[in-house]
C-alpha cells in the first residue's frame, strides 16, 4: 500500500514520513513537498520505502493526481490549506488526515461532511499530537462519566537540552504566531465567545519534567469539535491553554506583525512580513533542533474533567507525556505530532476507522489501538482516577524503540 505525507519535508511531515516507512503497514512512503531538497532529506533519512516528490498543493490537479491511487493521504502543510488538499483528496478518492485547522478552519472543514459521506470516505481534522491525541484521551476519559460539565485542556513544555537556543520553532511559525493574536475560542453556556489572545493566564502544575508552568488561553482546535461530541454529557465549558519558556517572545513577535500577511514595502519593494520571518527563521537555523546537540525537551498534556461519575461529582485528569526522539533528531512536538499522524494513517489503512464523512477524532478513532500504537513510540497516556497517578520518568524510558 501507498502513502502520500504532504509536506513531507517540514517539521513534522518528516517525522510522519520515517514512521510511516518504518512500520509494517506501508510498502510505498512518498514525502511530498514544495522544497525538493527537504522532501528528498527525508526520504533519504526514512529509507528505501521512501521517495520523494516536489509538490505545490495549490496545483489541485496536480495534487489529485499523486493522490491517486494511495491507501490515505496525510497533510502536514500550513493549515490554510487544509481545504485545498481535502478537495483534492476527494477528486482522487483518497481518505485523509491533517494535524489540525485551528479551530475556525476546522469548522469550515466540518461543513463537507456530506460529500465525503456521499463518496464513502473518512477526512480526519485535526488527528496529531494537539488536536489529536489530546480529543482521543478527552473521549476516553468521559466515557463512564454520566455527566461532563467542565473539560479544560492544557498543554505545557520545557527545554532540558543542553545548548539549546533561547527560542526556536518545533512547529509552524505561521500557526503559532497566529495562536498568539486570534482571539481564542471558548465555549461556555452553550455557545461560543471571543476572549483575548494570551488572556486566562494560571500557573499550573504539570507531570514532570515539565512541572509549574505559566499557561494562557489562545486559538485551537479541540474546542471547535469536544463541545458537540460531549453534548449528551451535558459539557457547558470547553477551553485550551499553553504555555513554555519562549511563548512571550512569540507573542512579541506577533504583535509586532511578523505573521503577517500585509506586505510592506523596503526599498521598493514588497516584502511580506510572514515569508520574510520564515526566511529568517530558515537562515538562522531556528526552525526544529539545532544540530549538534543532544535534543532533550518534553511536552506534558493535561486534560481536566470536572463531571459526576455514580451521581457524585467527580474531576478527573487525562495525561500525555511526549518524550524527544533523540536518535532521529526530533524535539518532543515533531515527534508527537508525526507519528500521531502515521498512527491514524495505519489505522485508516488498516480498516480500524470504519466511519464516513468529514469526522473529528474523538469521534472515529479508536482509543485502545491508538494508544496502544502510542505507547509502542514511548509516549505514556494515562487518565487519574481509576489509573494510578504518574510519578517521575525514569532516564531508560525516555529511550526510543528501534527503527
Amino acid at each position: 500500500m501507498r502513502v502520500v505525507v504532504l509536506g513531507g519535508g517540514g517539521l513534522t511531515g518528516r517525522c510522519a514520513v520515517r514512521d510511516l516507512a518504518t512500520g509494517r503497514v506501508f510498502d510505498s512512503v512518498v514525502a511530498a513537498d514544495l522544497d525538493l531538497g527537504l522532501a528528498e532529506a527525508a526520504a533519504r533519512a526514512a529509507g528505501p520505502r521512501a521517495s520523494a516528490e516536489r509538490l505545490d498543493v495549490r496545483d489541485r490537479a496536480a495534487l489529485a493526481h499523486l493522490l491517486r491511487g494511495s491507501a490515505v493521504v496525510v497533510n502536514a502543510v500550513q493549515y490554510t490549506f487544509n481545504l485545498t488538499v481535502m478537495e483534492a483528496a476527494l477528486d482522487a478518492g483518497v481518505p485523509y488526515l491533517d494535524f489540525g485547522g485551528l479551530f475556525h478552519m476546522t469548522r469550515r472543514q466540518l461543513q463537507h461532511d456530506a460529500a465525503w459521506r456521499r463518496a464513502g470516505l473518512v477526512a480526519i481534522p485535526g488527528l496529531g499530537q494537539v488536536p489529536g491525541v489530546s480529543n482521543v484521551l478527552a473521549m476516553e476519559a468521559a466515557a463512564d462519566l454520566e455527566q461532563v460539565h467542565s473539560l479544560v485542556i492544557r498543554d505545557g513544555w520545557r527545554d532540558l537540552t543542553v545548548g539549546a537556543p533561547e527560542i526556536s520553532f518545533t512547529w509552524s511559525p505561521s500557526t503559532f504566531l497566529d495562536e498568539m493574536v486570534l482571539p481564542a475560542m471558548v465555549f461556555d453556556g452553550g455557545d461560543y465567545h471571543e476572549e483575548p489572545p494570551m488572556s486566562g493566564a494560571e500557573e499550573f502544575d504539570f507531570a514532570p519534567p515539565v512541572g509549574r508552568t505559566r499557561v494562557y488561553r489562545t486559538l485551537h482546535s479541540e474546542p471547535a469539535t469536544l463541545p458537540e461530541s460531549l453534548r449528551s454529557k451535558g459539557l457547558a465549558h470547553c477551553e485550551w491553554k499553553e504555555g513554555g519558556p519562549g511563548i512571550e517572545i512569540l507573542r512579541t513577535m506577533a504583535l509586532l506583525g511578523l505573521a503577517s500577511d500585509r506586505p510592506v514595502e523596503v526599498q521598493g519593494q514588497p516584502v511580506t512580513p510572514r515569508d520574510f520571518t520564515l526566511a529568517l527563521l530558515k537562515r538562522e537555523k531556528l526552525l526544529g533542533a539545532p544540530e549538534g546537540i543532544v535534543v532533550d525537551d518534553w511536552e506534558v498534556l493535561d486534560i481536566e474533567l470536572e463531571g459526576r461519575r455514580a451521581g457524585r461529582p467527580e474531576i478527573r485528569h487525562a495525561i500525555a507525556r511526549f518524550p524527544p526522539r533523540p536518535d532521529w533528531h526530533l524535539t518532543a512536538t515533531e515527534y508527537a505530532v508525526g507519528v500521531a499522524g502515521a498512527i491514524g494513517a495505519e489505522l485508516i489503512a488498516r480498516g480500524e476507522i470504519r466511519e464516513k464523512g468529514v469526522v473529528p477524532p474523538e469521534r472515529c478513532v479508536p482509543s485502545g489501538p491508538f494508544r496502544t500504537a502510542l505507547a509502542a513510540r514511548r509516549i505514556e497516556t494515562t487518565i487519574t482516577p481509576p489509573e494510578k497517578p504518574l510519578g517521575p520518568m525514569r532516564p531508560e524510558q525516555n529511550r526510543p524503540p528501534n527503527g
